[in-house]
């Protein structure tokens, strides 16, 4: 999100990270609001075109969200109103605010109990063990499936086996994808978490096991170049022949063998 928009996007952050910091636990209770303020957008048009109106005044539109949310902690109310008083390039991007700054609350609630680095492991780990789960992916990315039976699955794979933030996010990716699959999502949480720990992501593809010590000097290269803290998941695809592929937000480097081929196949094709 950029302009306009990631502008307010970064205003709205800093006012809420204190709230979240001071709100503890309770940080899980307000994410869980803040998703239901989302679900709210998603089904009314009318709703979020009213509320991001450029032309309607900001106390007025910070009115019609006290009046909506009344029952909501204040704390939601507070945030959303200063969020309707900003301006955004287009709806959607109202309501994918709100939508990161749920996840951040989530997150949160993990943070203050100081297992948030257990959250974001348990997210690769989960997306990675479904690499191989071809029907269970489809199976949770299904939206025309029965909400009751994919929650099932979900319950089945992490019920008393992952943190509660995590199994919550799950759940969320699942039920409430917004356009999303079901891994892209759960990955998208991990990258939240990573940020919140101020560190960056480098999803990194190998053919075969990294030993710790080539880690290591992976890690310590990225970090160079980003200037930040890097946190390496590491996936085994044999399919990729030699080398690796490493992406880091929206940079890829693809040094693999498979690519190199795919590429000398387009030349030639050229």
């Amino acid at each position: 999100m950029r302009g306009t928009s990631g502008a307010s996007l970064e205003a709205a952050r800093e006012r809420f990270e204190p709230v979240l910091l001071a709100a503890g636990a309770d940080a899980l209770t307000i994410g869980e609001q803040l998703f239901a303020v989302v679900e709210a957008l998603d089904e009314s048009g009318a709703l979020r075109r009213s509320l991001s109106d450029p032309s309607r005044g900001g106390e007025d539109k910070a009115g019609l969200v006290a009046g909506l949310l009344g029952r909501f902690d204040e704390r939601v109310v507070d945030l959303v109103s200063g969020m309707v008083r900003s301006r955004w390039a287009s709806e959607g991007d109202l309501v994918d605010a709100v939508e990161r700054l749920a996840v951040d609350a989530t997150l949160a609630s993990a943070e203050s109990r100081g297992t948030l680095e257990t959250v974001e492991d348990e997210l690769f780990r989960f997306t990675r063990a479904l690499a191989g789960q071809r029907e269970a992916r489809q199976a949770l990315s299904d939206g025309t499936s029965a909400p009751a039976r994919r929650r099932a699955l979900v319950d089945a794979l992490l019920g008393g086996k992952a943190d509660a933030v995590t199994h919550a996010l799950a759940l969320r990716a699942t039920l409430y994808p917004r356009g999303r699959r079901f891994v892209p999502a759960l990955t998208w949480f991990g990258e939240v978490a990573a940020e919140r720990r101020k560190r960056l992501v480098a999803t990194v593809t190998s053919a075969t096991v990294l030993s710790q010590a080539q880690e290591e000097r992976l890690a310590a290269i990225l970090e160079r170049s980003y200037g930040r803290a890097v946190q390496l998941n590491v996936t085994v695809d044999p399919a990729v022949v030699g080398g690796l592929r490493i992406q880091v937000g929206a940079d890829v480097v693809d040094s693999t063998v498979l690519s190199r081929l795919a590429d000398a196949q387009r030349r030639l094709a050229g």
